[in-house]
């Protein structure tokens, strides 16, 4: 089975990944990730969808949201963050938006003065460090190995020399984690596992509609690990909800939830995009 993530190779999704297949394919976006899975490009695609500090990723929720793809496996992993660069002399710091926002507090406090860039992933901005002695990238400690720089650049430009750590576990919580979902296409979804996810779309705004949604979860003692709004699209004010809840699909109870919360929705639409199980990997 080949997977695809968020490439370059190096990634914190490149790591989440290798726990789902060996061959691992890269694409610069996670809206691209979710398609390349949807048009059956790929059997399986691992997206963050979940940091402990930032919170959500609202790419990976609108893309799921917008395609017709499953949900299979949840990946958790702690997130390592580390100052990489070829010297302790830099200007710039490149990273993920995420990252850098995780990191906020340490580079605030020892590198006020330096200029932020947000790029792709944590993997292109290690490239531009790799590349640049006045650029500092950050990413995962192993990264600082140009050996770990495999499959992101040709033979002739590849790099020639290790980077520096100059700080390790940079984020702002020791605690630091991301959930990544690992996605398949509609066929693959299961009605078993411990946890199940499904986007919810009213098409509706009055009084107490949230508190039905509700509700149907909490008069059968589900509870749910997760809720959130994004906008339709549609028009202002107007929302879609991802919900997790820690029920199977499999189970009566999580079966009358989703068909009371489709008559909530009956002007709208309800999108289950499966249950799964979580697995917890550690680098």
């Amino acid at each position: 089975m080949q997977a695809v993530t968020l490439g370059p190779a190096g990634t914190y999704s490149h790591r989440a990944a290798r726990a789902v297949a060996d061959d691992v394919a890269f694409r610069e976006s996670v809206t691209s990730i979710v398609q390349a899975v949807a048009d059956g490009s790929f059997e399986r695609g691992v997206v963050p969808i979940e940091n402990s500090i930032e919170g959500s990723v609202t790419e990976s929720l609108d893309a799921v949201a917008n395609s017709d793809v499953s949900v299979v496996q949840e990946i958790v992993t702690p997130i390592r963050h580390a100052l990489l660069a070829q010297s302790a002399n830099f200007d710039v710091v490149a990273s993920h938006s995420q990252a850098l926002a995780q990191c906020r507090s340490y580079l605030d406090e020892n590198y006020p003065d330096v200029t932020l860039e947000a790029v792709a992933s944590t993997a292109r901005g290690v490239e531009r460090a790799r590349a640049d002695p006045t650029v500092a990238g950050i990413g995962h400690p192993d990264n600082a190995s140009a050996s770990h720089a495999e499959g992101s650049q040709t033979e002739s430009d590849a790099p020639a020399d290790d980077l520096e750590i100059i700080a390790e576990d940079i984020q702002d919580q020791s605690s630091n984690a991301t959930r990544f979902l690992v996605i398949g296409p509609e066929s693959a979804r299961s009605d078993a596992g411990g946890k199940s996810s499904l986007v919810v779309y009213p098409n509706a705004n009055y009084p107490g509609l949230l508190l039905e949604l509700l509700e149907a979860f909490a008069e059968r003692d589900i509870n749910l690990s997760r809720i959130e709004s994004r906008p339709s699209g549609n028009r202002l004010g107007d929302y879609l909800f991802h919900i997790d809840a820690d029920a199977g699909l499999y189970e009566e109870r999580m079966q009358e939830a989703l068909e009371e919360v489709e008559g909530i929705a009956r002007n709208g639409w309800v999108r289950v995009l499966g249950s799964y199980d979580t697995r917890h990997v550690l680098y």
